[in-house]
């Protein structure tokens, strides 16, 4: 596996718990102590579809299972089979990484200012709030950054969970990946959606961000994101953090959500915190209101050890995939309820 192609994974895949993206100013999991796990848990992952991974203008249904009923079958083969949201109103369950929802609802696959990618994943569901959130989001990008529109990666599965390939977390329809590539002024085909490479926003060093690609116009779209109340955290590239700390002008409260996050080269993943009322969600604790642009808060992430880590002598065994007994109760039934109106 290429080095790039190992951080990247390292970006969505690793985040098993919801704790372990708290960022380097919330608690003493600092990514200095938890680099080491870290490392290992993106050696066990196996298989991931990356922003970059390429599309099925044409996708094949997945097969039906032998024996659903399999108490020892991954979670993300029952939810990665469910075509429809369940049906009632949206219900958030369990955690960023653990959990499901109910009531999703789906991202328009084109509007006046974003188009969604990637369409074969079937991953352009989410909680209410946070569809209305990147409407919100696509159309202040067009008034402050004068881009034509977002183009929208994935958000989560039409009733959360686990996903077959590509993310550990995504999972109560509160997360989503907005490419950093510009919509472009006109409608894509599907192959388009499917085949389309976002640009890589990083120099080849990996040090900082490249000019040539990465201009002021991104900084005021990552802005309006983070200046989003209901967003918690926003996860880039450390070398997109370190060029926002630098040319963030006027009031940089913002730049506190915006986390350095192995991957993110092409992509942000915003985060949302838990909808008001949710009782079942299991939110992130509040991170520091610190802008983290010290010198200190940065030097980690551009050390010898993350930019280039060495794998352990020897391969660790794949970890076997989360059981539906090992989700939260009412999974169970998210996945058993009727599907919602298409």
């Amino acid at each position: 596996m290429s080095p790039l192609r190992l951080k990247a994974r390292q970006s969505e895949s690793l985040i098993l718990n919801p704790d372990a993206a708290l960022g380097y100013k919330d608690i003493s999991m600092s990514p200095r102590r938890i680099a080491p796990l870290l490392l290992m848990m993106t050696l066990l992952a196996a298989g991931g579809a990356l922003a970059q991974d390429k599309g099925s203008v044409n996708p094949k249904p997945l097969p039906p299972l032998a024996n659903p009923n399999d108490p020892k079958i991954g979670a993300k083969e029952l939810f990665a089979r469910k075509l429809l949201p369940s049906a009632g109103p949206a219900h958030v369950i369990g955690s960023y990484v653990k959990g499901c929802i109910g009531g999703a609802q789906q991202m328009p696959l084109n509007g006046d200012n974003w188009q969604v990618m990637r369409l074969s994943r079937h991953r352009n569901y989410g909680h209410p709030d946070m569809i209305a959130l990147i409407k919100r989001l696509a159309a202040k990008v067009h008034k402050d950054a004068g881009w034509p529109g977002i183009l929208v990666g994935d958000i989560g599965q039409p009733r959360g969970g686990p996903a077959l390939s590509g993310h550990a977390s995504h999972q109560i329809g509160l997360d989503a990946d907005i490419w950093l590539t510009p919509m472009p002024d006109r409608r894509l085909s599907r192959e388009e959606r499917e085949e389309m490479s976002a640009v890589m926003m990083v120099r080849e060093d990996r040090l900082d961000i490249d000019p040539k690609v990465f201009t002021p116009s991104h900084v005021l779209v990552l802005r309006d994101a983070a200046q989003e109340p209901a967003v918690q955290r926003i996860f880039v590239n450390p070398a997109i953090k370190k060029a926002l700390c630098r040319e963030a002008k006027g009031d940089r409260s913002w730049l506190s959500k915006i986390r350095p996050w192995w991957g993110h080269d092409y992509h942000f993943h915003i985060r949302m915190r838990c909808p008001a009322g949710a009782s079942e969600c299991q939110g992130q604790p509040s991170q520091s209101d610190d802008e983290g642009c010290k010198p200190s808060d940065l030097a980690y992430w551009f050390s010898e050890g993350v930019l280039h880590p060495k794998p352990p002598p020897e391969p660790p065994k794949p970890k076997p995939p989360m059981t539906l007994a090992q989700m939260p109760a009412a999974c169970k039934a998210v996945l058993r309820a009727g599907d919602a109106k298409p």
